[in-house]
C-alpha cells in the first residue's frame, strides 16, 4: 500500500526510518481522529444532558414522557445519517477524505451552537422543540458523513499488518467523545453547579464547549495529509463514486448493514441508554449513574486498540464471531441482573462486562467495512450502508427501550437486543475474513 521512498541515507538505520514512519502515521491518526472526537462529543452531549434539558423544551410533569420526546428527536437525528453518508461519501470519494472531514466537523459545530443559544418552550413555545429538531438534523447529516470518511481515512493510512489496530482509534475517539461528555456532566454536577442551576441554564455549557472545540478540530484537520490510496486513485481514476457504482457491490452493502445491526443496538444500549436505564429502572441517582457510566466507558475505550491488534493476529471474522456468540448468550442475563442489582459496584461490573463483549464489534467494525470496498466507492460504501443500519437499529434502541418500559414490558427490549445480535452472528459465520480478502490491498 505504501509508496514511500525507502532509500536510507548514510548513517540512517532501518529502525530510525521505521520510527519516523510510525510517528507520521500516529500524527495522521491524531489529526484524523480529533475531529471525530469532537463530533461524537457534540453528538453524545445531547444524550448525556437530556435528563436536565428535556423539560426545558417539552412541557409536562411525567419525566418518562419528556425523556421519550427527547429520545425521539435523538432517533430523528439518526435518520439524517443515511443522507449524510450518501452526500459525504460521494464527496469524499471524489474530492478527498480530508475535504469531507473538514466539512463534517464544521456542520456539527453549527448544530451544537443552535442548541446552546435556543430559548425554551416557556419563552418561544413550539419554536423551541422545532429548533432542537433542526439542530439534530444538521448534526445527524454531519455525523453520517463523518463515519464513512473517518473509517476510510484511518484504514487507508494504516499498514497491512496493523490495520485493525490503527482503525480501532476511530472508536477510541468516538468513545472518548462520549466520555468527555460524561466528564463535563460529572464536573458540572459535583463541582460547579447545583441540580437547579443545571436544569435552568447549566446544560447549555457543554454545547458551547463543543462548538469551540470544533473550531480547533477544523484548524488541525486543515493540515492533514490526504491518503495515498485516494491520491493514487485520483491520478488513475477509473470511475467516480455514485449510488449506481455502489449497487454493483450488493453483497458488500448487505454485509455492512447486517454487521451494523446487532453491533450498533448493543453499543447504544450499553452506552447512551445505560445512563437512563440506571436511573429509571435500577433506581440509582443521576450522579451515581453518570459516574458508573463514565468509569465503565473509560475502561471500554482502552480495550479498543487491544481488540483491534488481536484482529490483526487472529482475523476479523473470529473476533466478530466471539462478539456474536457472547452477546446472544449474555444480553438478557446482564440486563436482568442490572435491573435487580443492589450495589453501585455490582452495576459497574455488569456494565463493564457488557461493554467488554461489545468491544468485539466496535473495535474492528470500521476496518471490516473499509476492507469490503474498492477505493473509488470506499467512503460511500462504508458510510451509507452503515448509516442506514445505525439509523434503523442504533438510533431507535433508546426509544424502543423506553417505549417497552412505558407499556410495562421492559424485558421485551432485552430479547429484542438479543435477536439483533443473533442475526449478526449468522452473518459473521457465513462471511469471508476481510483481513485476508481486503480491497485495500489492491489500491
Amino acid at each position: 500500500m505504501s509508496h514511500m521512498d525507502t532509500t536510507i541515507a548514510p548513517g540512517q538505520g532501518s529502525h530510525d526510518l521505521e520510527f519516523k514512519d510510525t510517528r507520521g502515521r500516529i500524527l495522521a491518526v491524531f489529526k484524523g481522529s480529533v475531529g471525530n472526537l469532537v463530533e461524537y462529543y457534540d453528538w453524545y452531549v445531547y444524550s448525556a444532558f437530556s435528563l436536565y434539558f428535556s423539560k426545558y423544551f417539552f412541557p409536562g410533569d411525567d419525566p418518562t414522557v419528556q425523556l421519550l420526546n427527547t429520545s425521539a428527536i435523538f432517533a430523528l437525528g439518526f435518520f439524517m445519517r443515511p443522507i449524510g453518508g450518501w452526500l459525504f461519501g460521494v464527496y469524499a470519494d471524489r474530492k478527498g477524505r480530508k475535504n469531507a472531514l473538514l466539512l463534517s466537523v464544521g456542520m456539527m459545530c453549527g448544530g451544537s451552537l443552535i442548541i446552546a443559544v435556543m430559548p425554551g418552550y416557556a419563552s418561544v413555545g413550539i419554536a423551541a422543540p422545532i429548533a432542537l429538531i433542526v439542530a439534530r438534523l444538521l448534526q445527524g447529516l454531519s455525523l453520517g458523513g463523518e463515519y464513512g470518511s473517518s473509517a476510510t481515512y484511518l484504514a487507508e493510512i494504516a499498514t497491512k499488518d496493523k490495520r485493525g489496530f490503527y482503525s480501532s482509534f476511530q472508536y477510541v475517539t468516538l468513545i472518548m467523545g462520549q466520555l468527555l461528555a460524561l466528564g463535563v456532566l460529572i464536573a458540572l454536577q459535583r463541582v460547579f453547579l447545583t441540580t437547579a442551576q443545571l436544569e435552568a441554564w447549566g446544560w447549555r455549557i457543554p454545547f458551547v464547549i463543543g462548538g469551540l472545540c470544533a473550531l480547533i478540530a477544523i484548524y488541525l484537520r486543515r493540515s492533514m495529509a490526504e491518503t495515498e490510496s485516494f491520491e493514487h486513485h485520483k491520478t488513475h481514476k477509473k470511475e467516480e463514486s455514485s449510488l449506481r457504482g455502489l449497487l454493483r457491490h450488493p453483497r458488500a452493502v448487505m454485509t455492512v448493514i447486517g454487521l451494523t445491526m446487532g453491533g450498533t443496538v448493543a453499543f447504544y444500549t450499553f452506552t447512551t441508554y445505560m445512563q437512563k436505564y440506571l436511573v429509571n429502572t435500577v433506581g440509582l441517582s443521576k450522579n451515581d449513574a453518570t459516574l458508573i457510566s463514565a468509569a465503565a466507558t473509560f475502561l471500554y475505550m482502552l480495550m479498543q486498540p487491544v481488540v483491534g491488534a488481536i484482529s490483526d493476529k487472529v482475523g476479523r471474522r473470529n473476533v466478530l464471531i466471539a462478539f456474536g456468540v457472547l452477546s446472544t448468550l449474555c444480553t438478557v442475563p446482564i440486563l436482568t441482573a442490572l435491573g435487580e442489582v443492589q450495589s453501585q459496584w455490582g452495576a459497574f461490573f455488569l456494565v463493564l462486562l457488557a461493554l467488554t463483549i461489545v468491544s468485539g464489534y466496535s473495535a474492528i467494525n470500521a476496518v471490516v467495512k473499509a476492507e469490503l470496498f474498492p477505493v473509488e466507492i470506499r467512503a460511500l460504501g462504508v458510510g451509507l450502508p452503515f448509516a442506514i443500519g445505525v439509523s434503523l437499529f442504533g438510533g431507535t434502541a433508546e426509544y424502543i427501550a423506553l417505549w417497552f418500559k412505558s407499556i410495562g414490558h421492559e424485558p421485551w427490549f432485552y430479547w429484542y437486543v438479543t435477536g439483533c445480535c443473533f442475526a449478526g452472528l449468522v452473518l459473521f459465520v457465513t462471511m469471508k475474513d476481510t483481513k485476508t480478502h481486503s480491497h485495500i490491498d489492491e489500491d
